[in-house]
Order: C-alpha cells, then sequence, then structure tokens
C-alpha cells in the first residue's frame, strides 16, 4: 500500500470518526429531550392525579373543578392510564397488585421517590405520596409512537447519512491527495528518466520552499557528484588502457627480441622467459580489471541491439571451442518456445559474451573438463541460462564471497586464476538489468542461473 492510499484512508477513518462521534452526539441529546415534554405531562398528570385522590384538605367541590379542568385543558393522551397503589409497610412488592405496571418502573420509584420509564411505546411518569398515615404510588402512563418514530427515522438518517459521506469523504480525500502526492510522482517520473548514460540532467525547482523542493534540490547535488565520480571512472578507463598497456607491449616486445638473440645461456633465457610470462599474467590481469571497470560503467551504451540467446551462446560454445579444444560444453535447446522473441534481449553483444564466456571456462576450469550443461530455459519476462557442472563445487561459508574481485575459493589453490571472471560477469549482468544465482555443493559441483529480461515488446514494434 503506497503512501497516498494510506493517507486517504487515515484522512476518511478521522474524518468518519468525527462525524460518527458528532452524530452519537446530537442522537443522544435529541433522543433525551425529545420525550421531555411528554414526561412533563406525565407527571402533571400525576400530580393533579394525586390532588383528586389523596389531599383530604381537597373539598368535593374542589375536587369537581379539577376534573372539570382536566377535561377541558388537558389532551387526553392516547391509552392514558392512571394508577394508584396502596404501598404496604416496607415497600414488599410482594403482595402487591401493581395493576399491570412493570415491576421494574415500580422498584425504581421506590428507590429515588419519583421516576420516568419507558416500555417499548408506552410511557410511565410516577412519584411516592404520603396521605392518611399510608404511602402510595400514583402514576399515570400513556401511548407516544410519534415521537419515537420520529427518533427511529433520525437514527435511520444519521446513519445513512454517515455512509453516504464515508464515501464522500474518502473520494474527497483520494483527490485532495493525488494533488499533493502530485510533486513525488513528478520527482520519481523524472528520477526514474536519469541513469548514468545522461546524468547531465537534473530534477526541475519549484519556487516553493518546502520539504520537496529541499528533497529535489539534494537529490540534484547527488547527481553532481555522481556525474563527477562517472566521469572520473571513464577517463581512468579510458587512460590506463593505453598508459598502462603501452610498456607491457614494449617490455613484452624486448622480451621476445632478448630471446631472439644468440648467445644467450641457459640461465639467462630462463630468466628471460620467466620475464615474458609475468608480464603475459600481468597483462591478463589488467585487461580483466579494465575489463570489470568498463563493464561497471554505461555511460556510453553504444552497439546495444537484440540478440537471440541461442545464438549467443552457440558463438561463446564456438570461441571456447577455438581457445580450448578440449572442453565438453553440452548445449540443451529442447525448451527452445515457438515465438522467438521470448528468446531476445537488449544488450551489447561483446559484453554478453564475455560473461557468459567467463561462467563456462570456470564451469570447465573446475570440473576437469568433465561435461557442463548449459540450458535456456524462456519465460514470459525473463530467461534463464543454466550452468551446471559436475567440479569441484564451492565451500558453503565461502559462497558469499565469491563474487568479491580477487577473491578465490579456498579449494581452487590448484587452479590459475585471478579471481576477477565472477564479479566481470556480475557486472555485466547487472549492466543488463538480470543477476545470477548460485546453488552448490562442495565436491558434487555449481550450478549457475543468469536471468536476463526478455526485450520489450516496443523494442519489437
Amino acid at each position: 500500500m503506497n503512501i497516498q492510499t494510506r493517507a486517504t484512508l487515515l484522512f476518511s477513518i478521522l474524518t468518519s470518526l468525527v462525524v460518527l462521534l458528532f452524530s452519537g452526539f446530537m442522537y443522544g441529546i435529541i433522543d433525551h429531550y425529545a420525550f421531555e415534554d411528554f414526561y412533563k405531562r406525565l407527571e402533571t398528570r400525576v400530580n393533579i392525579a394525586a390532588d383528586l385522590h389523596l389531599q383530604t384538605n381537597t373539598s368535593v367541590t374542589d375536587r369537581q373543578k379539577i376534573r372539570q379542568l382536566r377535561q377541558e385543558y388537558l389532551e387526553k393522551l392516547k391509552d392514558e392510564k392512571t394508577y394508584l397503589v396502596e404501598m404496604p409497610a416496607g415497600n414488599s412488592l410482594a403482595k402487591v397488585n401493581l395493576g399491570g405496571l412493570p415491576p421494574e418502573f415500580v422498584e425504581e420509584v421506590l428507590d429515588n421517590q419519583s421516576a420516568r420509564f419507558r416500555k417499548d411505546h408506552t410511557f410511565y411518569a410516577g412519584q411516592l405520596q404520603q396521605a392518611r398515615g399510608k404511602t402510595y404510588l400514583v402514576a399515570v402512563s400513556a401511548y407516544e409512537p410519534y415521537w419515537l418514530q420520529e427518533v427511529t427515522k433520525l437514527s435511520n438518517v444519521l446513519v445513512a447519512g454517515f455512509l453516504i459521506l464515508v464515501v464522500i469523504v474518502y473520494l474527497i480525500g483520494r483527490r485532495f491527495t493525488w494533488h499533493t502526492f502530485k510533486p513525488v510522482r513528478d520527482i520519481i517520473k523524472n528520477v526514474q528518466g536519469i541513469t548514468a548514460e545522461n546524468l547531465n540532467l537534473r530534477l526541475p525547482l519549484s519556487d516553493n520552499k518546502d520539504e520537496l523542493t529541499e528533497l529535489a534540490e539534494t537529490f540534484n547535488d547527488m547527481l553532481t557528484r555522481l556525474e563527477t565520480a562517472f566521469e572520473t571512472q571513464n577517463n581512468f578507463v579510458s587512460n590506463a588502457s593505453h598508459e598502462l598497456r603501452t610498456p607491457l607491449t614494449i617490455i613484452k616486445g624486448e622480451a621476445e627480441l632478448t630471446l631472439a638473440s644468440p648467445g644467450l645461456s641457459q640461465e639467462q633465457r630462463q630468466s628471460v622467459e620467466v620475464i615474458l610470462q609475468e608480464a603475459q599474467v600481468l597483462r591478463d590481469i589488467l585487461t580483466s580489471l579494465l575489463g570489470m571497470a568498463q563493464s561497471g560503467f554505461d555511460g556510453k551504451k553504444q552497439n546495444w541491439e537484440l540478440l537471440r540467446m541461442d545464438e549467443l551462446l552457440w558463438l561463446v560454445k564456438a570461441s571456447a571451442d577455438q581457445l580450448y579444444p578440449g572442453n565438453n560444453i553440452r548445449l540443451d535447446y529442447d525448451q527452445l518456445p515457438e515465438d522467438e522473441r521470448l528468446l531476445q534481449v537488449q544488450g551489447n553483444e561483446n559484453l554478453l559474451k564475455l560473461a557468459l564466456s567467463n561462467i563456462m571456462m570456470n564451469a570447465c576450469k573446475y570440473s576437469h573438463n568433465q561435461e557442463v550443461a548449459v540450458r535456456l530455459q524462456p519465460e514470459r519476462d525473463t530467461i534463464t541460462v543454466v550452468v551446471q557442472d559436475k567440479g569441484i563445487g564451492i565451500p558453503e561459508e565461502e559462497l558469499p564471497y565469491v563474487f568479491v574481485p580477487f577473491f578465490r575459493a579456498s579449494n581452487t589453490t590448484d587452479f590459475e586464476g585471478h579471481g576477477v571472471g565472477l564479479p566481470l560477469a556480475l557486472n555485466i549482468i547487472r549492466l543488463h538489468r538480470g543477476s545470477i544465482g548460485i546453488s552448490t555443493r562442495e565436491g558434487a559441483g555449481t550450478e549457475m542461473r543468469i536471468l536476463l529480461p526478455v526485450a520489450p515488446a516496443s523494442v519489437f514494434s
């Protein structure tokens, strides 16, 4: 989940919680006060009933007037009932006829002297009265469906409104975060277009002195340092190729000329041959180092083209046959697809040949020229080259270091090498946006898996 989506969800959740709390508060207030007037009307009737039935100092004439006023000015409530219950000593409800009053309502009146109660659509109000030395419970009940229906409608409206508001808030939040993160997406898009071959490009800076502008400035500073480093490396590779190889060529030429001269003693001839041999070793090391440096620098990505991996492996096999006639490399093309586009990669032919050659020749060298199986495994987006040998393998504890320049495994002391072949191959494969995997067991052989991306469809159009 990206940051934009998380921000949208967080904004929606927080806003929805605020709206939910506010709606709940409003519902509670309305639910509490919606029936306040109705309860007061019931309590008025309770007081009138107490005066009519319990007050001893009220004359018959006064009682008739009260009844008349009640009938004239008090609205008759639906299913209105008046209760007058004599409470026994101790207020025990065991032997009392409540006349249909809910027991929990009666208990609440006994506990608090007065109470309000609602059961479904029926509302109750009551109080305790003392008269003639006895305790009476005076209560009035009535049926009120109107306000309860309105409160129910209100709750339904609040729930529906909340759900609609959640959707609206999410859409607004998504639009808001889309605009908020647009500068970030622009930075990502511009950064993805910057590679080692166009390090001169820079991110555009806005006039706003905000965090994103500061981030773009920091990235531009890093690009400047990278560009300087790449230029330094490129200059070193170009200069070292000439400045270091020329003296070695002269040394080899002079040594060969000396060997051709008559009159050398056997010891002198052996010394010159050692010089010539070590010069060749030094030249090989220098060539490998320069190749590794060049493979890690793709600032001049020239001669990149569509290459068929099956044909490329044939070229590597042909070169190996010329240089090492005794090799036992076997190409396995049993899994070739019908669509030849699944065999094509985009890259530099010479560099890929060098990487594959290093890996395949290592397999031959460390397996004493036993059979080396090379298989192609094309898939939809990647093509895998599997190089499997039956050689000495690599000690498990040393496996993490095989791609470190100049590292050689402890069981390779009897073999020639400089420890730069695999690092060079890895640099080249990474340059082509691929990867190398190794599975090995000491004494049982090694399997190298080179994964390369299939050329994109846009290349063929």
